[in-house]
């Protein structure tokens, strides 16, 4: 099957983009869109390292304890 977006199409959409939304407002979409990238890396790297602890957390109760 062919690909329906050509390098072309793509450069249409991004046209219309620009005369809808305007050039005065694309630096603070690209802003906003920059800090949400960042949050969401933020939370990825938070929701890893807890994983990381609990893991280190599971794998200390299962192993006995010496008495």
């Amino acid at each position: 099957m062919r690909n329906i977006f050509g390098s072309w199409h793509i450069w249409v959409i991004l046209l219309v983009v620009l005369v809808i939304w305007g050039a005065p407002k694309l630096p603070g979409f690209a802003k906003s869109l920059g800090q949400s990238m960042r949050i969401f890396r933020k939370e990825m790297k938070q929701l890893g390292d807890e994983r990381a602890e609990d893991k280190k957390q599971g794998s200390e109760k299962e192993q006995p304890k010496d008495e």
